[in-house]
């Protein structure tokens, strides 16, 4: 009976707690706002002319922004590489030979063929509530507008006073014929973070695509930057990148306020659990489909699909503010998210 009472009272404190969801959309601007308690958290953002849909930026509940401004948004202090990290997104690196990940306003003209870019087709359902619901349809193209894969993507949208959650659901489905999706470390699901929640560093870094491009990142003043990756295996900081989680937490302090955001993987997702591809640079993303290029002891996972197979991946995506986020309630965000779908 006291435990049944327990379960009655967590449930009436949870639903108290929570705050309606509004999504807004605006067709003109190709975006759709989603307000959690009446306060902008984010903004899903599909503009024609850059390379892929993305949700930016991305607040706190206290009202800090966590994503990193550049290159829409350029702030004084923060880095400017790699301008293909926009806001918080999902696609890969390698699919049917086509790098999907790296393709932006940097890569010339005459090299563009080797790229992919996601198109979005449709806005299919937007809804407000105690939980937003977006759907929306998209194409996985090449270069000449040719499609690869479709994608089915739902995001669902909720909170409370302290924390923000983000379910990102996608169908990926081969389009026009036989699909491969290669072994690659770049992917899938990854948020740029803001400079605050960066690691501290002080070494000069050469990052090196699967194509041979490199990218310095360079070493900086320090001052603000406060990151720490830890990993549901117990890894920290930079010793997280290449390993298999369930769940990574990045912690920060930005605006005097203790902020954790976390990436769960679902054991549902081919691959599980998801390489972290965690950089203390500010690139924070989980990857289920690649593990050679992360490990090389590894054998290459390839994952074939034939016209009109498909495969579904589920993340999360949680924020809160004010305290740390620990292992043991990441754990139990981790079980909720393993059950939910």
């Amino acid at each position: 009976m006291k435990y049944l009472l327990t379960v009655i009272f967590m449930a009436f404190y949870l639903s108290a707690n929570c705050q309606n969801v509004k999504l807004v959309q605006d067709e003109s601007k190709r975006k759709v706002d989603v307000l959690i308690g009446g306060k902008l958290f984010t903004s899903y953002c599909y503009p024609a002319d850059l390379e892929k849909p993305f949700l930016f930026p991305v607040y706190a509940p206290n009202g800090s922004v966590v994503t990193r401004g550049y290159p829409l948004e350029p702030r004084k202090g923060e880095r400017v590489d790699h301008p293909h990290h926009i806001g918080l997104w999902f696609n890969h690196g390698n699919v049917n030979g086509l790098d999907f990940w790296n393709n932006s306003s940097a890569i010339p003209a005459n090299r563009k063929d080797s790229y992919g870019h996601i198109v979005v087709q449709e806005i299919v359902k937007v809804t407000s509530g105690k939980t937003g619901t977006l759907e929306v349809a998209s194409n996985w193209d090449d270069n000449k507008g040719n499609t690869v894969m479709t994608e089915k993507t739902k995001y669902i949208f909720s909170g409370d006073k302290t924390s923000r959650t983000v379910d990102h659901i996608s169908t990926l489905t081969a389009a026009n014929g036989p699909v491969t999706i290669a072994d690659n470390k770049e992917g899938l699901i990854a948020i740029r973070v803001d400079r605050a929640f960066e690691m501290p560093s002080n070494e000069s870094l050469i990052f090196t695509d699967d194509k041979g491009n490199p990218t310095t990142v360079k070493a900086t003043d320090n001052t603000g930057v406060t990151g720490m990756y830890i990993s549901s295996n117990g890894n920290k900081g930079d010793a997280v990148w290449g390993t298999r989680n369930e769940w990574v937490i990045l912690t920060g302090t930005k605006d005097n306020t203790t902020i954790s955001m976390a990436i769960f993987d679902n054991p549902k997702n081919p691959g599980f659990p998801a390489y972290a591809h965690a950089r203390g640079y500010g690139l924070f993303a989980m990857n289920d489909l690649g593990q050679n290029s992360y490990d090389s002891k590894q054998e290459k996972k390839i994952y074939n699909l034939a016209k009109g197979e498909s495969i579904t991946l589920y993340h999360r995506f949680f924020i809160q503010s004010g305290s740390e986020l620990t292992p043991e309630n990441a754990n139990k965000i981790f079980q909720d998210f393993s059950k939910a779908y």
